[in-house]
């Protein structure tokens, strides 16, 4: 990546946050926030805590859409099969292994999960547990390790690093380099405070996450990739 297009970027994207009257994004900050507080997989109900860890005030689009309901499949396989769900999290969340091998099991547990409850539930219209974009598992870990990964967004991704003139711009879902980008375009964002100073001004701390998070990499991407 091209150093100077980087530092250029930052800089606008410094203007844009203190211009910038209503966040358009500020939405994940709280649910971080709300993941933080709610996110206990020995509570002895874990669907509710599972419910109440994946909630937001303003809208439900980091886990629905119309054609898209990870969440509502996640809740069914709680209730179906805590124990291997809640064993796949633990995988998941465990920092001591490789990202992409956790990655990787994590949605193979999500295709087995499927056909199991295909199996017990002959007239259920569940086709797809809607994880393979790899979108719902990245926004786990953004919840759970908020300084370390982001929500993934690949097209805004793409168009980033052809703004900054990287080499081997990916054609498919490559979740680990772009985590990996994004940690390299924080420690960017890092060398000029005034930028999480200006993304603060658009966060309460009762309501949203004050730390340090990939969010502010991952907003920026998003802002790189809509101004190139």
């Amino acid at each position: 990546m091209v150093l100077s297009k980087i530092q250029s970027a930052v800089a606008e994207y410094k203007s844009w946050l203190l211009g910038v009257r209503h966040h358009p994004f500020v939405y994940k900050w709280e649910s971080v926030q709300n993941f933080q507080a709610n996110w206990n997989p020995d509570d002895p109900d874990p669907v509710a805590m599972f419910d109440r860890s994946l909630q937001n005030s303003e809208t439900r689009r980091l886990w629905q859409t119309e054609n898209w309901h990870p969440k509502r499949f996640m809740l069914e396989c709680w209730r179906f099969a805590p124990r291997t769900t809640r064993a796949m999290f633990d995988d998941l969340f465990n920092e001591t292994r490789d990202t992409e091998a956790r990655i990787g099991r994590f949605l193979f547990g999500c295709d087995e999960l499927l056909r199991d409850y295909k199996r017990a539930n002959a007239t259920s219209v569940e086709n797809n547990h809607n994880h393979g974009d790899y979108r719902m598992i990245a926004l786990y870990l953004a919840f759970r390790y908020p300084d370390q990964y982001a929500p993934y967004d690949f097209e805004a991704f793409r168009k980033t690093l052809i703004r900054f003139q990287a080499r081997d711009i990916p054609t498919q879902h490559d979740p680990g380099r772009y985590f990996k980008v994004l940690r390299t375009l924080m420690t960017f964002l890092e060398k000029d405070p005034e930028v999480a100073a200006a993304m603060q001004r658009h966060l309460h701390p009762r309501r949203h996450y004050t730390g340090k998070t990939l969010l502010l990499a991952e907003d920026f991407c998003i802002q790189c990739g809509q101004g190139g």
